[in-house]
């Protein structure tokens, strides 16, 4: 049996086995997602507030952009907090400023002597963290001082998402526009939802059979955890990491310093050699079909998306400092954060994913040199609906925020609400349909070599259609949940999506690309990319596949899959400890023979690639997988600290690598002035580096250090967010903003001057400074 057949089948066995996991994993987070109680009663048996108000105030949530303002248990935006530790922390200082002047005689909690706060907390912690939901009837009562305690939180949540002057400030400090929801109504529904879900957060589960794994000792109570593992961390209800965060965490570096040590011994043993270069560009004579003609648009949309995402994220930076005004312009009542938030992490998909999509398109033809009937037909077709699925989906959004759709309308035509999956459901299935298509064009033009005889390039072509297959067909996890689905399960699929579309398959559909790139280069012998593709894409999904767990550590999941999400998230990282080796693998092929000066900006933006694979997925990535990491990491700076270095840095750099490749096709015939690539690559790498270094990780660090130290609420807060030094590292993102996007400006001059300002080769013998042939 040959090596390439061994590698298939190991790589079949893997996906069957992980994907298995995966959904015995999903089935055990359904059945231990944090009930939803047709009832909230006090204990005179007043109904507080019902299943109906609950469901009611998630729609509501989700049609004022959800995730994209604050977060629920820690999913979601940064200036805004997250709700559910907002409210927990509210709700358990009123209670304590209530027994504080029914018990000692003081206005607050605070004023109290120190031995008399350390028993209002004792106290505190069995009143909030006693489970008295009824499963039988599906009731949840509540005391008559926490009904107290929550009414006045609802009222400070209903005086927020409303007009109030009382809240004025703390709206400015959380960039929310005035009138956030404009009906009283709804903001009452809106306090259901939230408070449910700070219950959860402080709610213990009820123990099940094997929850502890060592007896306690005589007289003494093991520790039990919330629905959602003790997070967020609280002092106040001893809301602290539970021992299996300790472990497990210890346990994922463990496995990282195995999968380190045997994939270096497996890199000693390989000994790759050279082929025999060509004398000319193999490339160079290829033949531009039709539809690979047509593929050029898709390329001009990706730069008219990446830079109106540039443009969004300034703003959305900017309103972190300025809260309902962007650059002494008050644009909250037209476009408020949420919005441009949700636009922004949309298009970050969004073009990168269109960029991939047309080289798909522009390679499969050229791989085969077969172009089928009705091929630009169908390329010009999805074009069309690519551009009416993001000016619809953008439209609904906008809709939804200002409150003008209606919640009836919402979940099918407006806003969804989940970070990276906010599109309407309609707008979802006209995508996924676009995908069908997408992979039909694909799978039609490489027919003629998968149906071909048995060759070592017909394994990469293989696995190429393979992972498009996979990309067309795993969006449908976004159409996995409707409205009223648990939010725990919609979490589950929405990482599905987020997750193994974006970082799983796309992933293997470009390393298929590379590979067959530089095999047709003649720079790397077939047999030699088969095997080591086909090998790449298992060490990558041994993790990417389970690691998606690590997303879902704190969404009423239980014990056993936190510890597989540990584990195999860990095990992502370690291809990547040999990033380095890729990388100058790749750099020496930009140099291996002359005529490899025609794709070196191209090589280069490859070579970026490796390296924000290292840092941004890499160190960025492992810094806030483990669970104990997470626990107190997760929705600080440093969560976008890796989402952009890692985001960008990897798959928008290969983007922008993958467009230059077909540009040499499309327009290969004419001089390249490369002086504006060499601005754009030095541009948004060095960009990219500063609005790391100078905001995200010391923000992130600031915030770390607070929410170990007083809590997760205080590192959210309004009171920690507008600190003075908060301000200033927030206005230090102007410099690496500014040059990033000098960067994005000149690759978009580069490839502007390419079609409007073209100059043919003369096929001269030497070359001007700075200019490519």
């Amino acid at each position: 049996m040959s090596s390439t057949r061994k590698l298939w089948l190991g790589l079949g066995a893997l996906l069957v086995v992980s994907f298995g996991v995966l959904l015995w994993a999903g089935g055990e987070i359904f059945r231990a997602a944090p009930p939803l109680p047709e009832k909230v009663l006090s204990e005179s048996g007043d109904v507080i507030y019902t299943r109906a108000d609950i469901e009611r105030g998630r729609q509501v949530w989700q049609s004022i952009g959800g995730m994209q303002l604050g977060s629920i248990w820690g999913h979601g935006g940064y200036v805004a907090p997250d709700w559910s530790a907002d409210w927990l922390h509210r709700e358990a200082v009123g209670i304590l400023d209530l027994w504080a002047r029914a018990d000692g005689g003081m206005a607050t909690y605070a004023q109290l002597p120190e031995e008399e706060q350390a028993a209002l907390r004792g106290r505190l912690k069995q009143e909030m963290r006693r489970n008295t939901y009824d499963p039988a009837t599906g009731t949840i009562t509540l005391s008559r001082d926490r009904v107290a305690a929550l009414s006045n939180v609802a009222a400070h949540y209903e005086s927020l998402f409303g007009n109030d002057p009382a809240t004025a400030d703390l709206r400015e400090a959380y960039a929310m526009k005035n009138n956030t929801v404009p009906d009283a109504a709804h903001r009452r529904a809106l306090t259901g939802f939230f408070w449910w879900t700070a219950w959860a957060a402080g709610t213990e589960r009820p123990r099940e059979a094997g929850d502890a794994m060592v007896l306690a000792p005589g007289g003494v109570v093991d520790k039990q955890v919330t629905y959602t593992n003790n997070w967020p961390s609280e002092p106040l209800i001893e809301n602290t990491p539970p021992p299996s965060m300790w472990v497990w965490s210890a346990f994922s570096v463990m496995f990282l310093i195995a999968g380190i040590a045997l994939l270096g011994w497996h890199h000693a043993r390989q000994h790759e050699a050279a082929p025999p270069l060509p004398a000319t560009d193999p490339l160079a004579t290829l033949r531009i079909t039709p539809s690979m003609r047509a593929t050029a648009k898709y390329f001009w949309v990706v730069l008219a998306l990446f830079l109106v995402q540039i443009l969004l994220g300034a703003m959305t930076a900017h309103y972190q400092v300025e809260g309902q005004v962007t650059y002494g312009f008050n644009l909250s009542d037209v476009l408020p954060y949420s919005i441009t938030r949700t636009w922004h992490t949309q298009l970050a998909v969004l073009w990168i994913a269109v960029a991939w999509l047309g080289t798909g398109l522009y390679i499969a033809p050229a791989i085969s040199g077969h172009e089928p009937k009705f091929q630009r037909l169908g390329v010009n077709f999805l074009f069309t609906c690519l551009l009416i699925i993001v000016v619809g989906s953008f439209a609904g959004q906008w809709l939804a925020v200002m409150q003008k759709l209606g919640l009836e309308h919402n979940f099918w035509w407006g806003h969804q609400g989940w970070e990276y999956a906010d599109m309407g459901r309609f707008w979802q299935w006209f995508l996924f349909i676009g995908l069908l298509l997408w992979l039909t064009l694909v799978g039609r033009a490489l027919w003629p070599v998968l149906r071909g005889p048995a060759t070592d390039t017909k394994s990469i072509v293989g696995l190429l259609f393979l992972s498009t297959i996979c990309i067309g067909l795993f969006f449908a996890a976004a159409l996995m949940w409707g409205e009223h689905t648990h939010i725990s399960e919609v979490e589950y699929w929405r990482w599905w999506l987020v997750h193994l579309w974006v970082e799983g398959f796309f992933e293997v559909f470009a390393t298929a690309v590379m590979a067959l790139i530089f095999t047709r280069l003649g720079l790397v012998e077939t047999k030699t990319a088969s095997v080591a593709v086909l090998f790449a894409t298992i060490i990558f999904m041994s993790g990417g596949v389970l690691g998606t767990l690590h997303h879902l550590y704190f969404v009423g999941t239980p014990t056993a899959v936190v510890a597989l999400g540990a584990s195999f998230s860990a095990l992502e990282v370690v291809p990547l400890a040999y990033i380095g080796f890729e990388a100058y693998h790749t750099y020496k092929l930009g140099k291996a023979t002359p005529w490899m000066a025609r794709y070196r900006w191209p090589i280069l933006f490859f070579v970026a690639v490796s390296f924000w694979n290292l840092v941004g997925a890499g160190l960025f990535g492992f810094l806030i997988n483990p669970p104990l990491s997470l626990y107190f990491m997760q929705g600080l700076n440093l969560t976008p600290l890796h989402g952009h270095t890692a985001l960008f840095g990897v798959y928008g750099m290969l983007g922008i690598a993958l467009v230059l490749f077909c540009m040499r096709g499309l327009r290969g015939q004419m001089v390249w002035d490369t002086r504006p690539l060499k601005v754009a690559f030095w541009c948004l790498n060095i960009g990219l580096a500063l609005m790391a270094v100078l905001t995200l990780l010391p923000l992130g660090t600031m915030q770390l250090l607070a929410a170990i130290e007083h809590g997760y609420y205080y590192a959210r807060s309004a009171e920690f967010m507008q600190k003075p030094i908060v301000d200033m590292l927030v206005w230090m993102r102007v410099p690496g903003d500014t040059i990033f996007s000098i960067g994005a400006v000149a690759l978009t001059w580069f490839i502007f001057r390419l079609w409007v300002a073209p100059k043919r080769d003369p096929a001269l013998s030497g070359e001007a400074e700075g200019v490519d042939r």
